[in-house]
């Protein structure tokens, strides 16, 4: 028989805590192991590589459905990667959108911060510019957009 890892060990292994294991097998990403005599989950190396995909692809902002997908179609290997490829260009699409806000939110920030030369908090440009908005308005993507808070 293969050596089986318990939760604590598998965990480890992978680099994620106990619990987010547990959540992982509450939604479905990973299945649900064999249990030992003093009922503990026991976990195979071919869950920890799981594990670690999962985790990959969190680090890289992939959402949990998207993983959900990647895993399923992982599991049919002599089939196109056209799909994984959607799914990864899906989400260079979102990461690049982040990169625009917050480039734009620094913008935004800089700007504020340069109009601010000193002096009392009366006179405080960062102060006025964040008192000066309308009751729900934020700094959004719909902002920037608009090229509102460009230099």
């Amino acid at each position: 028989m293969a050596t089986r890892l318990t939760i604590g060990r598998a965990a480890e292994a992978a680099g994620c805590k106990v619990q987010t294991i547990r959540y992982y097998e509450q939604i479905g990403l990973l299945r649900r192991p064999p249990r030992s005599e003093g009922n503990q989950r026991l976990f195979a190396h071919e869950d920890v590589r799981r594990l670690a995909f999962i985790r990959h692809a969190r680090a890289l902002g992939f959402p949990l459905q998207a993983i959900r997908d990647l895993l399923s179609l992982g599991d049919e290997p002599d089939q196109s990667c056209e799909a994984v490829d959607a799914i990864a260009r899906a989400q260079l699409g979102d990461v690049e959108e982040r990169i625009e806000y917050l480039q734009a939110l620094r913008r935004e920030l800089k700007r504020m911060i340069e109009q601010c030369r000193g002096g009392r908090i009366a006179d405080c440009r960062v102060i006025e510019v964040l008192s000066d908005h309308a009751p729900g308005e934020m700094f959004d993507r719909t902002v920037l957009r608009s090229g509102v808070g460009s230099p």
